[in-house]
């Protein structure tokens, strides 16, 4: 994915300024002006459109999608704006659809809130919108209302994005962290550790011969699949700030069990290797942006890794573990070298400003 991301043309030349300042969060024309210009016509649909407070659909258009309204919400803050595999619009609208996807719903409606620090470049906010876009679209949702506000020079620093999302569970459907029983297979989609490495390259704190990328992306076509292969995954869950370890945690102690997992079986890149090794990280607890963790049935593990190895989102998916029945929420690594270590919940923070 390349991290300079075309800005498509305006539908309408409104916004003069080369740069954001304090009229465009007014409530006047400039600010309705640098909507219609950025906002309306890169997201271009007929709910947004219609500028009004809030956006309205049909609930019977929902129910065709399941029998459970699911929303969520999240704010990104990541430094730099723009890195290799991404940039923070990516972030928004992939992050916001994962969240909706790892509960079994069908990501619909995203919302979009911008808090803008004046003197941000106007070309800045179009290519941001743009990567927001291509991320709906290639989700199949629509954003669909927002809200602009801007702050005084270094009251914030240049861009801060808020998505909301609604989506609409399957029928049938009941994941849950507090669903791993002993026995069930833990599985994830590719490489961890992607996301981390390449913000830790983008702010020059490495340097690596390696072309590493964000693995940044909507996984709700993967979730699908793996539904179809499946129905009754147990835990399912995005790994992103506190990394698998962090998610591993979570799952044993709500669900009052213990996890092994074996080293060896993680799927890791070299060079993510070898920034861990430089930096003393630990790839577990680095943040990924397109990487899930699910716990299965022992008897649908084999089908539902069949399925994410079939799907462009999986095709490094991987076993790397098993659900015990205890100790009650311990997560366990079991190393290459024939050892085993305890895997705790993160404390503090290996990479602060991330998404």
């Amino acid at each position: 994915m390349n991290d300079r991301v075309p800005v498509p043309p305006a539908r309408a030349a409104r916004v003069r300024d080369t740069t954001i300042n304090l009229t465009h969060g007014s409530g006047g024309r400039a600010m309705r002006d640098l909507i219609e210009d950025v906002f309306v016509s890169t997201f271009d649909n007929p709910a947004l459109a219609a500028l009004e407070d809030q956006a309205v659909f049909p609930l019977v258009s929902l129910a065709a999608h399941g029998d459970r309204l699911a929303f969520t919400t999240d704010s990104y803050v990541v430094d730099p704006l723009f890195f290799p595999g991404g940039d923070i619009g990516t972030l928004a609208a992939a992050g916001t659809v994962n969240d909706l996807a790892v509960c079994g719903a069908t990501p619909l409606f995203l919302s979009c809130g911008v808090v803008l620090e004046e003197g941000l470049p106007v070309d800045t906010l179009r290519r941001v919108a743009a990567s927001m876009q291509r991320v709906a679209r290639a989700a199949g949702v629509a954003i669909v209302t927002g809200d602009t506000k801007v702050v005084e020079r270094g009251s914030a620093d240049k861009l801060f994005i808020n998505t909301a999302g609604i989506g609409v569970v399957r029928a049938g459907l009941s994941i849950s962290a507090r669903h791993a029983r002993a026995g069930d297979v833990v599985l994830v989609n590719g490489y961890l550790g992607d996301h981390g490495a390449a913000i830790l390259v983008a702010r020059q704190q490495l340097a690596l011969e390696a072309d590493l990328q964000s693995d940044c992306r909507p996984l709700n076509g993967l979730v699908a699949a793996m539904l179809d292969a499946c129905p009754d995954i147990h835990c399912l869950r995005d790994a992103t700030r506190g990394g698998v370890a962090t998610v591993l945690n979570e799952f044993a102690q709500a669900s009052g069990v213990a996890i092994r997992i074996r080293e060896v079986d993680v799927p890791l890149r070299e060079a993510v290797k070898g920034a861990c090794e430089i930096l003393g990280l630990d790839p577990l607890y680095l943040a990924n942006e397109g990487i899930l963790v699910a716990i299965v049935p022992p008897e649908d593990a084999a089908r539902v890794l069949a399925a994410m190895r079939a799907h462009p989102d999986g095709r490094q998916a991987a076993a790397i573990g098993e659900v015990e029945p205890g100790p009650a929420g311990l997560v366990v690594l079991h190393t290459g070298f024939g050892g085993q270590r305890v895997v705790d919940m993160l404390v503090g923070e290996q990479l602060p400003r991330i998404c």
